[in-house]
């Protein structure tokens, strides 16, 4: 498997993601395409005193930044790693593309150079959700801030198959966000959603789930547009982080609880390994005829070592072309311009 690497975006560019591509080489057996700085990218694999024929390097003498609009940059910034790795994944030049950088201009290099599969009507942002079971599939979570309810459909399906290949699911249960678990509960957007996906008879549809019942892993695919996905992950990783720090704080207040801590000790890493997002990847654009993976813009060497690593499995278990498999049977449906 070949993984391009865009070293110039996210908060710890280009090391943590230099560091996690060699990492990637010796343990995934990956070969990589760095996409960057070719000077800083040579100076650093050198600092390493690496030599390895696994590794490739492509200079990119432009980058796209948060604060661009997606569409006019990747027209001015042809040289941004954004635009090549979406390229070399689309000539099949590279087996999977992965940046850290702007969420909005990897969405549009996804979607517009790499393009969609057949049948699909909109890609959406997927990941693994961490819950007290198991992980759970969560999509959208930002690709579709409006949706309508054939898309909604759309993401069940996808979501069940990417559920099935990459955690072995077998008849995964789907489930949709809503204020409550009554079929008249939530938006109308919402109302027509739950009778399409009660109707479809090739997803198993559990019904509504609440914002309470997320973090128990009720289902294996849960569904939602992407403005409320977003949301969902977000708040999860922020109170995860806030709980850590009470408990810390908690334990270390006086020397009795300092000795149950230590105690508690591998307990308690079992839990913040549970809830730890670095160890889940990124979200990956699902929907695409590539694999495009969105690390989390603060990952350090770590967390994108996980996100090439939630590649290879993608790539290993033939996710992209299951997705067509089942989109066959949406491939009359009019595609509607972005």
């Amino acid at each position: 498997m070949i993984v391009a690497i865009d070293t110039m975006g996210g908060d710890n560019a280009p090391f943590s993601q230099i560091e996690a591509g060699i990492s990637a080489i010796d343990k995934l057996g990956v070969e990589v395409i760095f996409l960057g700085d070719e000077k800083t990218i040579k100076s650093k694999l050198k600092d390493m005193q690496l030599d390895s024929d696994k590794i490739s390097i492509i200079h990119c003498s432009e980058n796209i930044t948060n604060d661009e609009k997606p569409v006019t940059a990747m027209k001015r910034k042809k040289n941004s790693p954004f635009v090549v790795g979406a390229n070399l994944v689309k000539e099949k030049k590279a087996d999977a593309f992965i940046s850290s950088g702007s969420t909005g201009a990897l969405l549009t290099a996804g979607t517009l150079i790499v393009g969609r599969i057949k049948g699909i009507l909109r890609p959406a942002l997927i990941v693994a959700y961490p819950t007290v079971k198991k992980p759970m599939i969560l999509l959208d979570l930002g690709a579709n801030a409006n949706v309508k309810p054939e898309y909604l459909n759309q993401f069940a399906f996808m979501g069940s198959s990417y559920s099935k290949a990459i955690f072995d699911t077998q008849n995964p249960s789907v489930g949709l966000v809503n204020i409550g678990t009554e079929e008249t509960k939530g938006s109308t957007l919402y109302q027509e959603t739950h009778k399409l996906l009660k109707e479809n008879k090739k997803i198993n549809f559990y019904g509504n789930v609440e914002g309470r019942d997320i973090p128990s892993g009720v289902v294996d695919v849960l569904v939602c547009d992407g403005f409320t996905g977003n949301i969902v992950l977000k708040l999860t990783e922020g109170v995860a982080i806030g709980l850590m720090k009470l408990i810390k704080q908690s334990l270390m207040s006086s020397l009795k609880s300092k000795i149950g801590a230590m105690l508690a000790k591998d307990g308690l890493k079992k839990v913040k390994s549970k809830f730890d997002y670095e160890e889940y990847g990124g979200a990956m654009l699902i929907g695409i005829d590539g694999i495009v993976v969105k690390a989390h813009g603060s990952s350090n060497a770590k967390a994108f070592y996980y996100a090439i690593n939630q590649a290879k499995k993608t790539y290993d278990a033939k996710v992209v072309d299951s997705i067509k498999e089942m989109a066959k049977e949406f491939a009359d449906v009019k595609q509607e311009v972005e």
